[in-house]
């Protein structure tokens, strides 16, 4: 398999901030869109977290960027922790802080990142 571009990289990044930065009814209309639970936002951020590093040696990331990245995965690490009720749900994409704190982190990397309105994106759900 033939491993995607730098450009292609930040791309997927890009989409996974974007789902991570939308309102919250936004990010409800998303998962409803492609029936898929909560936690896919977190998981899709985790799925090209890796990439940051490699993006910002590369030039296609600025290296503030990289500081919020990890900012986003330790809340969505601690509230992996929470052992206090169910984080992962659409109810409270609205309500809990660290859904907030995620939200405007990945708001920060994207308008540093000139890309302050992406799109979110369409994805391909294997069933």
């Amino acid at each position: 398999m033939e491993i995607p571009g730098p450009s292609a990289r930040r791309r997927m990044l890009i989409s996974a901030l974007s789902v991570v930065a939308a309102a919250p009814s936004a990010q409800v209309a998303w998962l409803e869109k492609y029936d898929v639970p909560a936690d896919e936002i977190a998981l899709g951020f985790d799925d090209v977290f890796p990439l940051a590093g490699g993006l910002v040696e590369e030039g296609e990331l600025g290296p503030g960027a990289l500081c919020e990245l990890r900012m986003i995965d330790e809340v969505f690490e601690e509230m992996t922790r929470d052992a206090q009720g169910n984080r992962w749900t659409r109810a409270v994409l609205s309500t809990d802080a660290g859904w907030a704190r995620a939200r405007h982190l990945a708001r920060a990397v994207l308008v540093a990142e000139g890309e302050s309105d992406p799109p979110l994106p369409e994805i391909c759900i294997v069933r």
